[in-house]
């Protein structure tokens, strides 16, 4: 199947902006969404308490950056997304959470130079497994280990898959049961999670876990951290020596 372009992505990301605006709830589809995003912010504050640079890849609507900024308050914040829409929400909250400087960005990170030992935090949340080949992964790894200040941190929270067969299928079917729950089961939530399906089938490119764990070491991370995982999502995170 021909998966979506990064525009297609975009267009659809554009019509979800309410969705991703829940700071209590956050992305409801994914599992432990709440649990997550308080995990990432803390653990960034944590492991990079003096950080003045913050980096939100693909920040959607700015939930993970709220989230920071209230534990580490009024520090210089980077979003970056595709969606203009996104955007634009995330930098209104931004600007009212933080007396430090909001430059938003609408771009691909593949696309987007990052000056090197430019940042402290990067976080990364549901937005990596649209990366498509292995070279793209290793050439975004890269990029965000070279943006990092020495002691600098990045946080990851995505989609994933598993190598062994059976316990992808596992995996996959509790999160299917997760998903129908959600709109109460019967046949409203069996089409609700064949919906969900469907537009990760076109859209996304998850990998596994310990592909990413080892991509992040092979860069030059020494320390990696998993911080929760749950059905086919994990967050985790590495910190650059």
């Amino acid at each position: 199947m021909q998966k979506s372009t990064p525009d297609e992505i975009r267009q659809r990301f554009d019509n979800e902006v309410e969705r991703f605006s829940n700071l209590e709830t956050g992305q409801v589809a994914t599992i432990d969404a709440p649990l997550v995003l308080e995990l990432l912010s803390a653990a960034a504050a944590a492991c990079t308490p003096h950080a003045t640079h913050i980096l939100d890849v693909g920040c959607g609507a700015g939930n993970n950056t709220l989230k920071l900024l209230q534990k580490l308050p009024n520090r210089n914040v980077l979003l970056v997304d595709l969606s203009g829409e996104m955007l634009r929400r995330a930098n209104q909250r931004a600007i009212a959470a933080t007396t430090g400087n909001v430059i938003s960005i609408q771009s691909d990170i593949r696309d987007l130079p990052l000056a090197p030992a430019s940042l402290d935090i990067i976080v990364a949340a549901a937005v990596l497994h649209h990366l498509r080949t292995e070279d793209e992964w290793l050439a975004t790894f890269k990029k965000f280990h070279a943006a990092l200040r020495p002691g600098g941190s990045l946080w990851i929270s995505d989609l994933i898959t598993h190598t062994q067969p059976a316990i992808q299928s596992l995996m996959w079917q509790r999160y299917g049961e997760y998903l129908s729950a959600l709109k109460g089961g019967g046949p409203e939530g069996d089409a609700h999670r064949d919906r969900v399906y469907a537009y990760i089938e076109m859209e996304d490119t998850p990998r596994p876990l310990m592909f990413q764990i080892d991509m992040l070491r092979k860069v030059g991370f020494a320390e990696v951290e998993v911080l929760h995982k749950n059905s086919v999502f994990a967050a985790f995170g590495a910190r650059r020596a």
